[in-house]
């Protein structure tokens, strides 16, 4: 069975599909009959070079199709061929779905996920938070539906906090979103259409190029280097490209950690003036600096005020709450609000309410310093790890906050294929090919370490790069037994 199958990462497929599609073409054509035993998903991961929860998804899409049987304790049996159905058939009226990234095992190490450490959530005194806004008099109103921009109160609050740094204007408003994902959605939903150009970092968080995609626009990765996006790279993309959306995280990107220099964010604002491209600055890490200077936001350095700013509570406080905010021109603020009505009538006004309180408590500050003292630890003991364990030719990001580091293994070493072998070893991450845009990004791999112990986060890169190291001096003796061309 495993020699039949041939899967594509390029070819624009989710991997789990091809997979369901290759068995399932196996079955309708009797080359696995009927009570055959499929291989167990983990030896077929192993096989394939795939991700356990990637045979997995294909294996339920199999048995949804009634083409698979899983028996428990003995695995999954071919049932026969597919029976014709008697209602809709989903899996074609839905159609393809974007690849998601795999869920991390319980028992692993995980550096797959970039969020806080459970650990460090206050929840005493979020309970003292919760009963004080819930005793108070205004907590019938909280529970009511409320403006679709957002917790009145909050928004002031936000407004006013965003003057005093200079990242709002008079001409400027606040629309609090249910996270910075969806104000991205909504953003998309204003300025891009199947005919746009969109402009974005190379590698970038997956879930902004889904969204991107499933918009229809055309998508051009510009790529980063150590101080962030490339300005001469974003020029030529002006030139050529007539773009009409510029989306940059100049703090800590995701999934990098790089940092855009305080040169590039002029030249970039300078440039997309003169382009007229809207710049959308996604800032959901810049309350995580832990070691040197603040550089100031784009919307900061913006002279016309211009720019989109979006921000979260999400990273700094409590994720679970999904409240972040969009500060922007009042024009795109009132089509935000009217967007986000359409799409889900208000926001959350208690988690709204109850973070107002917390942060004019003096909680959240307080809550902020604790992860800012656990970033700095993190982040050293990651750096350090990297240091000491991971093979000389491999290079890594060197992040002064955030949640990530981009480790890029040197070729032909390819991070997906080395997954499966880190997961038995108790250890994950995601390899690049989830955050590549226009570029292929087969040896790179983010280190999430924010939500780690620092012995967590120095046993984890321990492991990672004996594994890396080996493969390296696998490579390196197969290539030295190779034969010498003939000499003619």
């Amino acid at each position: 069975m495993v020699e039949r199958i041939h899967l594509d990462p390029r070819a624009g497929i989710p991997l789990y599909r091809q997979l369901y599609g290759q068995i399932k073409a196996l079955i309708d054509s009797d080359e696995l009959g009927r009570g055959e035993r499929l291989p167990p998903t983990r030896e077929l991961a192993g096989l394939l070079g795939l991700n356990r929860t990637t045979v997995s998804a294909a294996y339920e899409l199999l048995e949804a199709d009634g083409l698979v049987e899983g028996q428990v304790g003995r695995g999954s049996f071919v049932s026969g061929r597919q029976a014709k159905p008697s209602g809709l058939a989903w899996n074609e009226l839905l159609g393809g779905a974007a690849e998601v990234p795999p869920v991390s095992p319980d028992s692993a190490i995980s550096f797959a996920t970039s969020r806080p450490a459970e650990s460090l959530f206050p929840v005493e005194e979020f309970a003292r938070t919760f009963d004080e806004v819930m005793r108070g008099a205004g907590a019938p109103a909280i529970l009511q539906l409320g403006s679709p921009a957002g917790y009145a109160p909050l928004r002031r609050y936000l407004l006013e906090e965003a003057r005093r740094e200079g990242t709002a204007r008079a001409g400027d408003d606040v629309v609090v979103t249910s996270g910075c994902q969806q104000a991205l959605d909504l953003l998309l939903r204003l300025f891009a259409t199947p005919e746009d150009t969109v402009l974005l970092e190379d590698p970038v968080y997956p879930g902004v190029r889904t969204l991107l995609e499933r918009s229809g626009a055309k998508l051009v990765g510009l790529p980063l280097g150590p101080g962030g996006l490339l300005i001469d790279a974003f020029e030529r993309a002006l030139a050529r490209q007539a773009p009409k959306l510029l989306i940059v995280t100049p703090n800590f990107q995701n999934p990098t950690g790089v940092t855009l220099s305080l040169a590039s964010r002029r030249a970039l604002l300078k440039l997309a003036r003169q382009a007229g491209v809207v710049v959308v600055e996604n800032d959901i890490y810049g309350g995580l600096r832990y070691t040197g200077e603040r550089l100031p936001a784009l919307k900061e350095l913006d002279e016309t005020g211009d720019v989109i700013l979006l921000r979260s509570f999400s990273k700094i406080a409590f994720p679970g709450l999904r409240v972040g905010w969009v500060t922007a021109p009042r024009a795109v603020a009132e089509r935000l609000a009217d967007a986000k009505q359409w799409a889900d009538l208000h926001t959350d006004q208690l988690s709204q309410a109850l973070l107002l309180r917390f942060a004019e408590s003096g909680r959240l500050e307080a809550h902020h310093q604790r992860v800012l003292a656990s970033g700095r630890e993190r982040l050293a003991a990651v750096l350090d790890a990297c240091r000491r364990c991971l093979p000389r030719e491999a290079a890594y990001t060197r992040p002064e906050g955030g949640m990530n580091l981009w480790v890029r293994l040197p070729e032909p070493l390819d991070a997906g294929e080395l997954l499966p072998r880190a997961e038995r070893e108790g250890v994950t991450y995601l390899p690049g090919k989830y955050f590549a845009v226009s570029r292929p990004e087969t040896g790179g791999l983010r280190l999430s370490f924010a939500g780690l112990d620092p012995g967590l986060i120095r046993k984890g890169v321990g492991i990672l790069g004996a594994i890396f190291s080996a493969e390296c001096e696998r490579v390196r003796l197969a290539r030295r037994s190779d034969p010498a061309p003939a000499m003619v």
